[in-house]
């Protein structure tokens, strides 16, 4: 195990809410669930799981007001969805405040939210995971997603995408850019199937 692991838990309990830092536990463990079904890296699945909600402390305000601190680029449709916002800030975070410098780790982080068009099975892992963790149990299908998880990973990944991108839809709530095109992304490789 990464020695930073426990100093890194230590951090994260500090500073989430315990129903944050239970979450971000959930994930962690799911993504080397999931890493250990599909031969990845179990270290870059635990790291990338423990440290994708880090910005989650903030409100979506101190968040964007962060990342214009630190230089990092916002579009319109994030501006417009911001709750996919501490992502970004999340990998910024994660590579400056916990000296990550896995190239896959923090592309993990950063797109944990919307996804993006061909994700790395890193990406993928930690996108499920987020969505299907055991303490989450708000989302349709939950069951049947958890298992389909273990099974086909891409056809979770796709199911996840549709789920929240209705549900996007029907509660009126602006769709991010990224989260489109990944939607488009892996609705041409579905259909095409």
């Amino acid at each position: 195990m990464d020695e930073r692991i426990t100093e890194i838990r230590k951090h994260l309990k500090k500073k989430l809410n315990p129903m944050r830092y239970e979450h971000t536990l959930g994930v962690s463990y799911t993504c080397m669930a999931l890493a250990m079904r599909y031969s990845a890296n179990l270290d870059q699945a635990e790291m990338a799981g423990l440290l994708h909600d880090c910005a989650k402390r903030y409100d979506d305000a101190t968040i964007i007001c962060k990342c214009q601190e630190h230089g990092i680029e916002l579009t319109e449709g994030e501006l417009r969805a911001p709750a996919v916002i501490h992502a970004k800030l999340g990998a910024w975070m994660a590579e400056h405040k916990y000296g990550i410098t896995d190239p896959e780790v923090l592309s993990a982080i950063a797109c944990h939210t919307t996804g993006k068009p061909a994700m790395s099975l890193l990406d993928k892992i930690l996108y499920v995971a987020d969505y299907i963790e055991p303490r989450r149990d708000k989302a349709p299908n939950l069951p049947k997603l958890r298992r389909l998880a273990f099974e086909d990973l891409d056809e979770a990944l796709y199911q996840i995408l549709d789920s929240t991108r209705n549900y996007l839809k029907e509660t009126g709530t602006a769709e991010d850019d990224t989260t489109e095109q990944t939607w488009e992304y892996y609705h041409e490789r579905h259909v095409h199937q």
